[in-house]
């Protein structure tokens, strides 16, 4: 047996099961179904499946698009360590990827007024 062969048969092994456990941490962080992420990715739901249990490897282009649509790296999805990002900014960034620019201020308005609301009632706790 050639050491090359054994060494590349279990980086790739090691590299499908780190992708796949990436795959399936960053979606379920940002509280996607497989149903959900494989609409948005535009693949069937069994695909992705097979991507999340290590059974098949995306092309690198679905990658890309997996990567974004998890608002991450490819470089997060194939590192040993999930990255430990604020987990609700990336909740947010999931939720509001796909409205369009009037929606989004919609959002991030009506967002910053419950927030200052929210730390004024604290503030006002404070007081008392």
């Amino acid at each position: 047996m050639n050491p090359d062969s054994a060494f590349n048969e279990t980086n790739e092994f090691t590299l499908k099961e780190r992708l796949s456990k990436n795959i399936a941490y960053n979606r379920k962080k940002l509280g996607l179904t497989q149903v959900q992420l494989a609409e948005r990715l535009g693949v069937e739901t069994e695909t992705l499946s097979r991507f999340e249990r290590g059974k098949s490897i995306p092309s690198l282009l679905t990658l890309e698009k997996i990567s974004q649509l998890l608002s991450t790296s490819v470089a997060d999805l194939l590192s040993e360590q999930p990255k430990t990002a604020d987990n609700d900014a990336l909740i947010y960034t999931a939720w509001i990827s796909e409205l369009n620019a009037e929606d989004k201020y919609f959002v991030h308005t009506n967002l910053k007024q419950m927030c200052d609301f929210l730390r004024q009632k604290t503030k006002n706790k404070q007081i008392i």
